[in-house]
């Protein structure tokens, strides 16, 4: 048997606890900033995609209006502009999709490491 108090043992595991519930605090912090990042690349992205979406709509209203109301060249001008600007957004568009694929929400190392602490608390009880 062991000569420790049961109030001494139970100052010890609370120390513990308190060191493991800290510890994975931080945890869970440092992994979500490095979700958010992700997840800020992918947005600027996505937002980049929409902008010159936007254009190409634009760009490609100017041009029928063009093409409408003289039937000359000033409408492929347009054109020309327009066809690159949406070839542009589709692509920030869809590699800002892959992107926010990588994000996880939930932090996965914090949740492995308190299945851990759980585990080892439940055998130092026994």
């Amino acid at each position: 048997m062991s000569s420790r108090s049961i109030s001494s043992v139970l100052g010890d595991i609370v120390q513990n606890v308190q060191e493991i519930v800290g510890s994975e605090l931080r945890l869970a912090k440092t992994e979500i900033g490095e979700e958010i990042a992700k997840a800020q690349g992918a947005g600027v992205l996505l937002g980049s995609g929409v902008f010159c979406g936007f254009f190409a709509v634009l760009f490609a209203l100017l041009a029928a209006m063009f093409g409408l109301s003289r039937v000359v060249p000033n409408w492929a001008a347009a054109l020309i502009v327009a066809i690159p600007m949406g070839v542009a957004a589709g692509l920030m568009y869809s590699f800002g999709r892959k992107r926010f694929r990588n994000v996880h929400p939930i932090p996965d190392r914090t949740v492995e490491t308190v299945k851990e602490s759980v585990q080892w608390a439940i055998q130092r009880i026994k």
